[in-house]
């Protein structure tokens, strides 16, 4: 299950950008409803909202220690825990799919865009549902593993 979560983030993000980029033109935007959403192709040369433009070395060292670490964790975690698996899985399975887009293209492709806040991608939305599952498995647990009525 979770090299398929990851293999199915990978696919359908890279899969969608490039079909922006076949579609659209930079800096093109088409509204789908009007003033609430949009497709805008956007390239992004920083992080998240723009921040710290072109520092591609930073960025894939970051992501590469980021993966490392999410796999020494999945390798740890008990089996029943489920969510967070899958919590790990989509925060991998995007930021494979941003590092894929730094590593070919310089940049990241760029094309959700909800008119008040940056423009973002779905493997941007990977992370951030995963982040959110992780940060709702942990708090929900106290921090704790299943250690049965230890209390």
């Amino acid at each position: 299950m979770f090299l398929a979560i990851i293999m199915a983030v990978l696919l359908v993000d890279q899969g969608t950008k490039a079909a922006v980029r076949m579609l659209m033109y930079q800096g093109e935007s088409i509204p789908v409803l009007p003033s609430v959403f949009h497709l805008t192709y956007i390239m992004n040369p920083g992080a998240a909202f723009g921040i710290l433009p072109n520092q591609n070395v930073l960025f894939i060292t970051t992501g590469l220690l980021l993966i490392a670490g999410a796999l020494v964790v999945y390798r740890k975690l008990p089996a029943e825990k489920t969510i967070l698996k899958i919590a790990l899985a989509m925060v991998l399975g995007g930021s494979l799919g941003n590092m894929a887009d730094r590593l070919r293209l310089g940049k990241v492709v760029d094309f959700l865009d909800f008119r008040v806040w940056p423009v973002f991608n779905l493997a941007d939305t990977a992370i951030l549902i995963g982040v959110f599952l992780l940060a709702w498995e942990l708090l929900k647990d106290g921090g704790r593993s299943d250690r049965g009525s230890e209390h």
